[in-house]
């Protein structure tokens, strides 16, 4: 039998993926460490749902842990592992980089090493659009060299990547890199700008908008994610690096206006200057993702943002 283990499987995406594989039968294993980059509660509430299913088991651990990640895998007999642990948060890296090359590498490793010592079939490692940069080949596409990193986080995401393909070289481990692009929906992060935005229609905060909303962001609802990362862990492919994206950057002004338009409340903005450590453009080429995996995302911004604005409306109870 199939073991799925998916590492941040409490948080945001995991606990997505976790769900869909678990609500199409498959056998799965959770690690989280449950840190308080967020509110621990919000992933105490996403573990909690998927403790309903007879076929999912949490662990609470930190996958630095060598130890625990060895009898993790000799234990549990896995196959497939989905890693989407990771400190997340470009700006955050910058002030704490040695944390993120910590968790996001070093973890990486941890359960590289584990996964090859078990023989999985199939690793599947969470990776980012941030690694472009500042790219000016756009849409952005994968045969980028995507060295120029602009903050520790997605310095070591490119690293973790670097660092899987050695293992598909000299163990012939079957690794597949998604280049995860804005991802949002709901029970999202709550650091991340939809959240934010929702929050600041019920509370009147005044929201920073870099360069007064003229960036843009290939915002990506989480149900075309999670279908891109199910197609990943089912498809063995050598070792692919692979954006998943839906290919329709938006001006953060116009994200503002659709979150305004549903919620019927404006929102206090005032312009910021854009960090140093943030792009002006994501940019997804998917055209590798629907070639390989079958990827064909099929919720517009418009579309996700309301659906999110309705998981948000009941979770808050307005």
């Amino acid at each position: 039998m199939m073991t799925y283990l998916v590492t941040g499987g409490a948080g945001f995406i995991g606990g997505h993926v976790a769900r869909a594989l678990l609500a199409r039968g498959e056998r799965v294993v959770a690690i989280d460490n449950f840190n308080d980059y967020y509110d621990p509660a919000i992933k105490r509430h996403n573990a909690a749902r998927l403790r309903e299913y007879d076929k999912f088991h949490m662990i609470e651990g930190d996958i630095r842990d060598v130890a625990l990640v060895d009898r993790l895998f000799a234990k549990r007999g896995i196959t497939h592992v989905a890693h989407l642990a990771a400190m997340a948060g470009v700006r955050e890296s910058v002030r704490q980089p040695r944390l993120y090359l910590d968790v996001n590498l070093t973890g990486a490793l941890n359960l590289l090493e584990a996964g090859r010592a078990a023989d999985i079939k199939q690793f599947v490692l969470a990776s980012t659009s941030s690694v472009y940069g500042r790219t000016k080949i756009l849409p952005f596409v994968e045969t980028d060299s995507a060295d120029r990193p602009l903050a520790a986080y997605p310095a070591s995401k490119r690293a973790a990547e670097l660092l899987a393909h050695t293992y598909h070289n000299l163990f012939g481990m079957q690794v597949t890199a998604l280049r995860f692009f804005n991802v949002y929906g709901p029970a999202g992060r709550p650091d991340m700008m939809p959240w934010r935005l929702l929050e600041a229609t019920q509370s009147g905060e005044r929201i920073k908008l870099f360069n007064g909303g003229d960036i843009h962001r290939d915002w990506t609802y989480i149900a075309d994610t999670v279908t891109g990362v199910l197609a990943a862990l089912d498809r063995p492919l050598g070792f692919e690096i692979i954006n998943l994206g839906c290919g329709a950057p938006i001006s953060l002004k116009d994200f503002v206006e659709l979150i305004e338009k549903f919620t019927g409340k404006t929102i206090d903005k005032v312009s910021v200057a854009t960090p140093a450590s943030d792009p002006p453009i994501t940019y997804c080429d998917n055209r590798k993702a629907r070639e390989l995996l079958g990827f064909a995302p099929a919720i517009s911004v418009e579309d996700g943002l309301r659906r999110t604005w309705d998981w948000f409306r009941d979770y808050r109870g307005l």
